[in-house]
C-alpha cells in the first residue's frame, strides 16, 4: 500500500458495463436514461420529480432562477460550506446573508437565521454539511412561518434520514450532488427534487436553453426538429448526458450497499479515535440515519489554524490523504472584497473552520487503511504536543 487517499469513487463491473451499453445505445443525451435517473432519485426522496442537471452547483442555480430571486433580494446561507452554495446567489445577482452555526453540527444555528430575516429575503439555503441533517426540520419551520421558500443543498447527504423523513424532502426544493467524491457519482452531475410541478418545469426548461416543449429532442435524433430552435426563455447548457445517467443508475441500485460500507468506516474511526482527548469527533443525532460523506474530526481549543495546518501537512508527507474542510466562505479573499466582510464577524464558524481536518474516507477503506490513518493522526498530534510545551517553556 502505497498510501491512502483523501476519497475514491467506487466503480464496478455494473457502471462499467451500464456505460458500455449507453455508447452502444447511440443515443447520448435527453434519453430514456436521464428520465429512469430522475425517477429513482425522485423515488428514494419521496418527490414527485427529479431533474437532472450537470452539477449541484447548476441546480442550485436553477432553483434559485425558477423562484424568481434576482437583484435587491437577499438568501440566507451558511459560511461553513463549500463556496458553491453562496456563489449560486451571486449567479443570480441577490446577495448572500451569513449566520453563524451551531458549535455541534456545523449546521446554521435555526434562531439566528430567524433573526437575520428581513422584508429582503427571499429565500434560506440550509446546507447538510458533511450529511448532517440536523436542523434541517425547524430551519423548514423558520421558513414556513416567514412565507418564504427553503432550498435545502443536499449535495452531502444523499441517502440519510433525519426523523423518518429521507434527506431531500424538507426544501421546497433539494439539490444533490454526484462528484466523484460524493457517496454516488455519476462523474459529474446533479439532480434537483421538488413537489412543485411549475418549478420543476421551469427547472427542465432552463436546463435545456430555455426550451419551452419537454418532449424536443435533439435534431440528430429526428425528434421534433422543426421547434429545437425555439426557446421561451433565457436558458442554461445544464443537461446531463445519458453517459452520466446510465452511471447514475447502476449507483443508485447499489447505494444501500455503499452507505452501509461508508457506515463502516465511520465505525472504524469512531472506534480507534474515541481516546484522543484533543478531538472532536462527528456529532451523531439520535432520530438520525447518517449518509456519510466525509469523516471530519475537529481539533480541541488547544489549537489553532497554524496547528491544524501541520497535521494535515504531516499526514500529507506521510502519504495519508487530509483536507481543511471547509475554510469559510466569508473570508474567501473574493467575499471579503465584495461584501467587507472580516474575521470575527462569524465567531463559531471561524473557530470551527481552523480545527477541521478531514481524514481519509471512501467506501473500500479496511481495517489497514483506518489504523494507518488514526495512527498517523495520533504521531501528529504528539508532535504538536511536544511543540506546544516548547514554545510554553
Amino acid at each position: 500500500m502505497t498510501g491512502i487517499p483523501l476519497s475514491q469513487p467506487d466503480i464496478t463491473e455494473k457502471e462499467i458495463q451500464a456505460v458500455v451499453d449507453t455508447m452502444r445505445s447511440g443515443r447520448l443525451s435527453i434519453g430514456p436514461r436521464q428520465s429512469r435517473f430522475e425517477e429513482v432519485v425522485a423515488e428514494r426522496t419521496k418527490r414527485r420529480r427529479g431533474i437532472a442537471v450537470n452539477s449541484g452547483t447548476s441546480g442550485l442555480h436553477l432553483v434559485l432562477r425558477a423562484l424568481d430571486i434576482g437583484p435587491g433580494d437577499e438568501v440566507i446561507t451558511t459560511p461553513f460550506s463549500f463556496i458553491a452554495s453562496a456563489n449560486c446567489i451571486l449567479y443570480v445577482g441577490a446577495k448572500p446573508v451569513f449566520v453563524d452555526i451551531d458549535s455541534r453540527s456545523m449546521n446554521m444555528d435555526p434562531a439566528k437565521v430567524e433573526a437575520a430575516i428581513t422584508p429582503k429575503t427571499k429565500a434560506i439555503i440550509g446546507v447538510e454539511v458533511f450529511g448532517d441533517p440536523t436542523h434541517m426540520d425547524r430551519l423548514a419551520q423558520v421558513a414556513g412561518a416567514h412565507e418564504i421558500p427553503l432550498i435545502e443543498d443536499a449535495c452531502e447527504g444523499l441517502g440519510g434520514v433525519y426523523k423518518e423523513r429521507p434527506v431531500g424532502s424538507f426544501g421546497r426544493a433539494a439539490v444533490f450532488g454526484f462528484y466523484p467524491n460524493k457517496q454516488i457519482t455519476t462523474g459529474e452531475g446533479g439532480m434537483i427534487v421538488t413537489d412543485d410541478d411549475k418549478l420543476a418545469d421551469l427547472c427542465m426548461s432552463m436546463r435545456n436553453q430555455g426550451r419551452e416543449d419537454m418532449s424536443l429532442h435533439d435534431p440528430g435524433c429526428n425528434t421534433h426538429a422543426g421547434s429545437w430552435l425555439a426557446h421561451a426563455r433565457l436558458g442554461y447548457n445544464y443537461r446531463l448526458s445519458e453517459i452520466n445517467c446510465a452511471l447514475g443508475i447502476a449507483q443508485m441500485e447499489r447505494l444501500d450497499e455503499m452507505l452501509d460500507m461508508r457506515r463502516n468506516v465511520a465505525q472504524m474511526y469512531f472506534q480507534r479515535l474515541m481516546g484522543f482527548k484533543d478531538l472532536i469527533l462527528p456529532n451523531l443525532h439520535e432520530n438520525e440515519t447518517r449518509s456519510w460523506f466525509v469523516f471530519v474530526v475537529r481539533l480541541s481549543d488547544l489549537y489553532g489554524g497554524t496547528e491544524r495546518d501541520r497535521v494535515v501537512q504531516g499526514l500529507r508527507r506521510h502519504d495519508v490523504g487530509a483536507a481543511n474542510y471547509f475554510p469559510c466562505i466569508h473570508l474567501q479573499p473574493f467575499y471579503k472584497k465584495r461584501f467587507g466582510y472580516d474575521k470575527g464577524m462569524l465567531p463559531i464558524a471561524e473557530s470551527v473552520s481552523q480545527r477541521t481536518i478531514a481524514l481519509p474516507f471512501f467506501n473500500r477503506m479496511d481495517e489497514t487503511h483506518v489504523e494507518l490513518a488514526t495512527h498517523t493522526l495520533y504521531v501528529m498530534l504528539q508532535r504538536e504536543q511536544l511543540l506546544m510545551q516548547k514554545d510554553a517553556s
